[in-house]
This record gives structure tokens, C-alpha cells and sequence, in this order.
């Protein structure tokens, strides 16, 4: 039976495209706050972020681009030069050229003694900080000319760097970068977190995020649909309540794990070993029988069964609540036979790695409603007929695609983890580059198959899986850093997170 929550799940943060952010903004302004005031009140929210991270900074070289993004710039360098920072304001567009609230802005900072120059290749930062306010959220194209040599040299620069709504050349919607990108050390963003600050290339261009909503009410405008929603710590305690004191390992589901074809028996002991540490009352391995005695011996808890092919696994899979089928699986006969033997058992599936691969070669045009697909970029490529670049280029749309096609739930996998379900989108702000290391993904399903064994209904089972994957993560990263970090040291990580009663500000202390 489905576990229901002990209490109703947290509302994670919404995240819009910029088109919604901009409707926000309009009917913000028609509701009787004025276009300028809005912006005063932005830039205001901008020096206040800065001040916070940078309080003794004496100096700012500001870039201000042509439209509302600069007009933010300008309103900011007016501000610090009335605290008594020495002000570089550099500029993209003369200020005889800017119009509406953009050239009250520029003006304002004039007043206030800050002088302007028109950008140039030659140009000295003089500057301790930079604040990136040249293009903002209505980037659509490559980015060219002047614009891309300003942004290559705040980068070239190795300054410090606060970014006004979003680094520029970053795309609001899709996180990838038009060409170049600033590599903000800090991106204060206002009335709409936006969905592009959270995957795709955003980590390495984001830095610390800093949300101002500016006392607009986004989630009170009810036809606005976030495009998605931020994943958050939170979830874990509503989903996992602790245990009832008689509970027994019947009532806590079993999960079984086809992998490991001859010669691959690692990536399937690494899946069964993180189900077992999450929670599932019994896990099951069923695997190349040369990798039974190496299986025994690093788990003796999991209960290992040495197949020759599908023929072998019709008695397992009967007795399991949930298949975990792909690691180490291979994509010959022996994988192929595992394979279609998990899609015709009548049991929920988790389908990773070479099963993913042979689901978009072999076993074309299946769909389910009971499975997860967890594609990498490259997968998710080849499930859809497409380029890995052309993912990349939108992951947000090629995690939809995908769940469009397939059903079920899909996880793209990737900086910014991306859940597509019946209830949309899910990102996961966690993780860090040390799991860019071989075996992160098949503790991942591991994950996973615990977690739907236990009962948890399907989509919220699969937020709470990739958010768990990613907090342990970060955990043993903290403990022994990131280089080096392997995909067995997440198991006991996220044995520790999965626990209520560690508490939920432990649980969000691995951020």
C-alpha cells in the first residue's frame, strides 16, 4: 500500500521561465507600483546582497547594459556612491540612447556624482567588485559583439562578482550558456526565482543565490503555473516519519536488482548495497554467478542469486514489490534476456544504464506508468533520437519530452538534476562535481528501489530519492572532500539522512 505523508509535504520553491517573471512584473506595475519604483526597489535589494557578502568592499566597477538589467546597474551605482564607494559605471549603450526608466536610472546614478564610460577592449577595471548588470533575463540569442568581450573580461578579470537577476548569457529558462556567460561569485535574482539558476551550466555560472521577491506575491497569481519546483530537505521528513516500534522487514517491501552480466559485477552490488542502506526490509541481487562469492562477500545482507539468463528470474521476481533492472546489465544476450524478462513482470521498474540503452535500440516504443528512467545526458540522446548537445541546450524541455514519451517518471541526470513526472517538474539544486565518478548513477536506482518498496507512491518516491542521492553527496564530500569521492561512500550518507531523528536542520545543514 502507497505510504501517505505524516504531514503534508513542504511547498517547494516555484521557479517560472522569464516570460512568467515578466507577466509578474506587469501586473505588479498595473496593480499601482510604478515601473521605476520597481526598479529602485530591486537595485535597493541588490546593494543590500552585496553589502552582506562583501561589507568592506570599497570600490565597484558596474556594468549597465541597454535595457531594465542596467537600469538595475544604475540605480545601484548611485547607491554605493552615497555610502562612499569609489564607482566605475561602464557602459554598453550611451545614455543620450536609453529611454523610459532605463535613462531615469542612468540619470539618477549621474546626479549622485557617478561618472559613466562607454565600454572598450583596452578598458582598467578599477574596481575590487564587479557587478554584472549588462543583459538579464530577455536573452534569447547568442551572445555577440561588445556584449561578449565585457563578459570575457569580468571573467578574465578574477574578481569578484555580484550579477543582477542572472548572469548574463546565462539562459533564464534552460540554464544553458548563449555563447559565454559571466561567472557570477553571487546572483541576487527578484520576484521570481527562475528555473535556469538551477541546472544546466547555472552552478558554475550562478554562485550563491540570493532570492528577492521584492513584495510580490508570485504563487498568489493562480493561473501563473510555476514551470517547476525547487527540491528541499524538507521533503525528507514528510515522506520518511519514523517507524511504528512493531514494524517488521515484511511491511518495509522487497527490492530486487538485475545487473551484473559477466565481467560487471561491481555497478549491481553498488545498486544493491545503497537500496539495502535506505530502508527496504529486504533487498535481492540476481547476477552473473561468477559474481556471486565477490557479492556474498561485500554484502552478506543482500540475498544473491547467481542467474544464467531470463529463465533463471520468474521465481525472483514474483516474490519483489520493485525491480531495479540496468546496472552492469550489459547489452548482449545475457543483458537483453534480464531485460525483457523485468518488463514482463508485473512489478514496478527502476530502469538505468544499459537498460536504458537497449529500451531505445532493442525494445523500442514501450511505456509505462510504473516505471523511473534515470538517463544521463547521453541516454537521454539516444531515447529520443537526439544530439547530447541538444539536451544540454534544454534540459527542462528534454526532461518533458522524454516523460511525454516513455511515461512514468524521468530523471535527466546532470548538474541541476531534473524530475519529470505527471505533476511536472522537480529540480534538485544539490550535489557536487566529485560524483562525476563511475557508479554514482547505480546507487542512485538503488535509492529508488528502496524507497518505492517502502511504499511511497511513485513520483513523490523519486523527488525524494534524487534529493536524497544529491544531500549525501554533499555530505561526504564535506567529510573527505570532493576529489576522490566515490559512489560507495554514499550509501552510509544517506543512511543518516533517511533517519527522522536526526532532524530536519541536520538534514539541511548538508547544503
Amino acid at each position: 500500500m502507497a505510504r501517505k505523508a505524516v504531514h503534508p509535504e513542504p511547498h517547494p520553491r516555484p521557479l517560472y521561465r522569464a516570460d512568467q517573471v515578466r507577466e509578474l512584473d506587469r501586473r505588479t506595475i498595473a496593480a499601482g507600483i510604478e515601473g521605476f519604483a520597481l526598479m529602485q526597489r530591486a537595485a535597493a535589494a541588490a546593494w543590500q546582497s552585496l553589502r552582506a557578502r562583501w561589507p568592506g568592499v570599497p570600490s565597484l566597477s558596474v556594468f549597465c547594459g541597454g535595457g531594465n538589467n542596467g537600469g538595475d546597474g544604475h540605480v545601484l551605482a548611485a547607491l554605493a556612491a552615497a555610502e562612499g564607494l569609489a564607482v566605475q559605471r561602464i557602459l554598453l549603450k550611451p545614455i543620450d540612447e536609453l529611454s523610459g526608466d532605463a535613462r531615469r536610472a542612468a540619470d539618477m546614478a549621474t546626479a549622485a556624482g557617478v561618472g559613466a564610460e562607454s565600454w572598450r577592449a583596452e578598458l582598467a577595471l578599477e574596481g575590487e567588485l564587479i557587478v554584472d548588470a549588462l543583459l538579464g533575463t530577455g536573452l534569447g540569442g547568442e551572445v555577440r559583439g561588445e556584449a561578449r568581450e565585457a563578459i570575457e573580461a569580468i571573467n578574465a578579470s578574477v574578481l569578484p562578482v555580484l550579477a543582477i537577476d542572472i548572469p548574463s548569457g546565462l539562459h533564464a529558462d534552460t540554464g544553458a550558456v548563449l555563447g559565454t556567460a559571466v561567472r557570477a561569485s553571487r546572483t541576487v535574482t527578484f520576484i521570481g526565482d527562475k528555473l535556469g539558476l538551477h541546472t544546466g551550466a547555472a552552478p558554475s555560472c550562478v554562485g550563491e543565490l540570493d532570492f528577492r521577491a521584492l513584495g510580490v506575491d508570485a504563487e498568489g497569481e493562480t493561473d501563473i503555473v510555476p514551470a517547476a519546483r525547487l527540491l528541499g530537505p524538507g521533503l525528507i521528513a514528510a515522506w520518511l516519519p519514523p517507524r511504528d516500534r512493531t514494524t517488521h522487514k515484511g511491511d518495509v517491501g522487497h527490492a530486487l536488482v538485475l545487473g551484473g552480466a559477466p565481467g560487471f559485477g561491481g555497478a549491481a552490488l553498488l545498486a544493491a548495497e545503497a537500496c539495502a542502506r535506505l530502508g527496504a526490509g529486504k533487498v535481492s541481487l540476481a547476477t552473473a554467478p561468477e559474481h556471486v562469492t565477490a557479492s556474498l562477500v561485500r554484502r552478506p545482507e543482500v540475498m544473491v542469486h547467481g542467474i544464467r539468463g531470463a529463465g533463471d528470474l520468474a521465481g525472483l521476481a514474483v516474490r519483489a514489490d520493485v525491480l531495479v533492472v540496468g546496472p552492469g546489465l550489459g547489452q548482449g544476450s545475457w543483458g537483453q534476456g534480464v531485460l525483457q524478462a523485468a518488463l514482463a513482470a508485473a512489478r514496478p521498474l527502476v530502469v538505468d544504464a544499459d537498460a536504458l540503452n537497449l529500451l531505445a535500440t532493442r525494445f523500442t516504443g514501450q511505456r509505462r506508468e510504473d516505471w523511473v528512467l534515470t538517463p544521463h545526458p547521453g541516454e537521454a540522446a539516444r531515447l529520443l533520437g537526439l544530439s547530447a548537445g541538444e539536451i544540454e541546450a534544454d534540459r527542462p524541455a528534454a526532461a518533458l519530452a522524454l516523460q511525454r514519451r516513455y511515461g512514468g517518471v524521468v530523471v535527466l541526470k546532470g548538474a541541476g538534476s531534473l524530475v519529470a513526472g505527471p505533476e511536472g517538474l522537480a529540480v534538485c539544486p544539490y550535489g557536487n562535481p566529485g560524483m562525476a565518478s563511475g557508479g554514482m548513477g547505480d546507487a542512485l536506482s538503488g535509492i529508488l528501489g528502496a524507497l518505492l518498496a517502502q511504499g511511497l507512491p511513485l513520483e513523490p518516491a523519486v523527488r525524494l530519492g534524487v534529493l536524497v542521492h544529491a544531500l549525501a553527496a554533499d555530505m561526504a564530500a564535506r567529510e573527505g572532500g570532493e576529489r576522490g569521492l566515490l559512489a560507495g561512500d554514499l550509501a552510509s550518507c544517506a543512511r543518516i539522512l533517511v533517519n527522522p531523528t536526526m532532524g530536519e536542520d541536520d538534514a539541511a545543514a548538508t547544503r
